[in-house]
């Protein structure tokens, strides 16, 4: 992911009120952010419970914020991370809701996804998989699933703001 100010990350954001957005709390770790590592930006609130956020780039290159809620409950067996897809999960995964952007969101519509609790996706994918079998190209494998978690990133990004 590219390097973002914080006056352009708010900017980004499609499906939250102005209110909204002035009351975003940056993670700490933001001026420190490892961008070459980061396949999306995407962090809990620490002083708004069940709020959370993710920047990430458009299939076209566009950056979209999105303001999240997690669920009250969480799922009732072990789930899968949607994005990074990883099944070896050092973390919980739990479900977080999103308004649309644009007239659709403010007529209610909604999209969720099954995600990693603090948003650990970039550091997931980019761990060695498992040895699948003998001669299987580990480095390879790695690199495909940092291309899949871009891809659905930016695809979650696309379906927010497809209607606006």
């Amino acid at each position: 992911m590219l390097p973002i100010s914080a006056q352009d990350l708010r900017g980004a954001f499609v499906n939250a009120s102005r209110k909204e957005v002035s009351s975003i709390t940056l993670p700490v770790w933001f001026d420190d952010a490892d961008w070459d590592a980061l396949d999306y930006l995407g962090w809990r609130d620490p002083t708004i419970a069940r709020r959370a956020y993710v920047v990430a780039p458009t299939l076209d290159g566009e950056l979209v914020g999105v303001l999240l809620r997690r669920a009250d409950t969480a799922p009732r067996a072990r789930a899968q991370c949607s994005w990074c897809q990883d099944v070896r999960l050092p973390n919980d995964v739990v479900f977080y809701g999103a308004k649309l952007a644009g007239a659709a969101g403010r007529n209610g519509n909604t999209i969720g996804t099954l995600r990693c609790e603090d948003f650990e996706c970039s550091r997931n994918v980019r761990r060695l998989p498992p040895l699948a079998y003998e001669g299987y190209d580990l480095e390879a494998a790695r690199l495909r699933r940092i291309d899949e978690l871009r891809l659905r990133a930016a695809g979650f990004a696309d379906a927010v703001i497809r209607d606006r």
